[in-house]
Order: structure tokens, then C-alpha cells, then sequence
């Protein structure tokens, strides 16, 4: 009994090894595929040419290539977009949650007609007639389009986070005379936070791969930086591996940091309750 532990300890390694070794398995018949792939097809890799499209030293300075441009721009586009999802997210859950009637159906109709239509329709109606309407460049509309797409459904995780706080905490909320805005300031947005971290991760990385449609509207990011460079270049699949891989290390990277911060949420929620 005593060496139970240390037996599921050890069983643990191995299947992490065997996990391991079938990851790798994997991506070597993947890499077998794309090689005859390109046997195939007579394509001739030129990977040599990629750094220069990453980062050039021109008279001892570092420059970004043009890869890394885009990526900025694409960092720029999400980063906004997710801040301004996060405030039209929340603003719609209150008011689905309000007893106002216009609320209601104000939130109502904002989340039926962005999540019932195609991103890429709204791009294009944000591009193509917003824009000129409101004089803004295609950057700002696409930020809009994106976070208004995004902001329905994280309407959604906002909602459910404060459904699930405890009625008893708006009853103690009410019981000391605090308004609508003091109970969701200090009582139930606190409570609902940590639970709302999660999924909110989750559109957080599909808002960066989403972001990539934005090259459909003129905007540089890092996917119509590619499309540029293929189009001058024809390094076909070196560019498009090459941009599949930032987007994969961008996720991936926005996915720890987002779990370290749950962690670190639910250890403070847990040392105050």
C-alpha cells in the first residue's frame, strides 16, 4: 500500500513518454506526407530565404522583416478588439439580466444579428459601409467588426458567470441598501471573475486566428503579409508553414498566460473566501 504513490508516479511517466513518442510519431508521417507531397509536385524548398522576412540587420541596425510587421499589426488589431469585446460583452450581459424592456431587447437584437450572420459579411458591411459613413480607416473597422463579433459571445460567458454567483449575495447586496452598480462592482463581478476566465481564454484564441480575415479588407497584418510575399516570391509553402507557425506559437503563448492568471485568480478568490 505504502508504494501505491510511487507506482501511479511512475505509470504517469510512462504514459507521458508513450505520449510523447506518438506526438513525434505523428509528426514524422505528417512531415513524410508533406515531403512526397512536394516530391510530387516538383516543388523546390528555398527555407534559406525565410529569416529575411522575419528580420534583416541592414548597416548593423535590426529591422523587422515583413512577417514580424505583420504580426504587430495583428497583436494591434486583437489586443483592441479584445478590449473593446470584453466592454461590449459585459454591458450586453447586464442588459439581458436587466428588467429594463429597451435593454432587453436592445441586447437581444445586437446578439441575434451578429452571431445568425458571417464574420466575414460583417467586415465587409463594417469596411464597405461604416467607414465612409463614420470616416475611419480600414484598421478601426476591422477592430470594430472583430469586437463586435467577439463581444456576443462573450456576452454569453459573462452571463453565465454572474447567473452562477449565489442568489444569497445580491439578497446580502440589497440588504445593505447598494444599488445595481455598488452589487455588480463589489459583490458579484468579484465572484464571477475567476469563473469567467476560462472561456473567456478560449475567445481570446479564436479572436487572433478570426483576426486573420481582417486580409480581406486591405489590412496588413501578418496573413496579407504573407499573401504579398507568396505572390512575389511563390515560396509557397515555406511562408504559409512559416505564418502557421507564429499564429501556433501566438496561441499557444496567449493560452499559458491566461492559465498562470486562472491559477493565480482562483488562489486569491480562495484565500479570501
Amino acid at each position: 500500500m505504502n508504494n501505491t504513490p510511487s507506482r501511479l508516479l511512475q505509470r504517469g511517466k510512462q504514459t507521458a513518454f508513450l505520449d510523447l513518442l506518438k506526438f513525434f510519431a505523428l509528426l514524422s508521417v505528417l512531415a513524410w506526407f508533406v515531403s512526397r507531397g512536394t516530391e510530387q509536385l516538383g516543388y523546390n524548398w528555398q527555407w534559406y530565404r525565410i529569416p529575411q522576412f522575419l528580420f534583416q540587420f541592414v548597416d548593423g541596425q535590426f529591422r523587422l522583416g515583413l512577417l514580424l510587421q505583420g504580426l504587430l499589426v495583428t497583436l494591434e488589431i486583437t489586443g483592441a478588439a479584445f478590449v473593446l469585446a470584453f466592454l461590449f460583452g459585459l454591458v450586453t450581459a447586464i442588459f439581458r439580466l436587466s428588467s429594463s424592456f429597451l435593454a432587453n431587447a436592445l441586447a437581444r437584437v445586437y446578439l441575434e444579428s451578429i452571431r445568425n450572420t458571417p464574420l466575414l459579411i460583417q467586415l465587409f458591411f463594417a469596411y464597405f459601409v461604416l467607414a465612409p459613413i463614420f470616416d475611419i480607416s480600414g484598421f478601426w473597422a476591422s477592430i470594430l467588426a472583430l469586437s463586435l463579433f467577439e463581444g456576443a459571445y462573450a456576452s454569453e460567458i459573462f452571463r453565465a458567470g454572474i447567473l452562477s454567483v449565489d442568489d444569497g449575495q445580491w439578497e446580502a447586496a440589497q440588504s445593505l441598501g447598494g444599488n445595481a452598480w455598488f452589487t455588480y462592482r463589489e459583490i458579484i463581478l468579484p465572484q464571477a471573475v475567476p469563473r469567467i476566465v476560462p472561456p473567456l481564454a478560449s475567445q481570446a484564441v479564436s479572436l487572433v486566428k478570426d483576426s486573420a480575415l481582417v486580409s480581406t479588407v486591405a489590412v496588413y497584418d501578418l496573413t496579407m503579409q504573407g499573401q504579398s510575399i507568396v505572390s512575389e516570391t511563390f515560396l509557397t509553402f515555406e511562408i504559409w508553414f512559416t505564418v502557421a507557425a507564429i499564429y501556433l506559437l501566438l496561441t499557444l503563448g496567449l493560452s499559458g498566460i491566461i492559465s498562470i492568471l486562472e491559477k493565480r485568480l482562483k488562489g486569491n478568490w480562495n484565500h479570501v473566501v
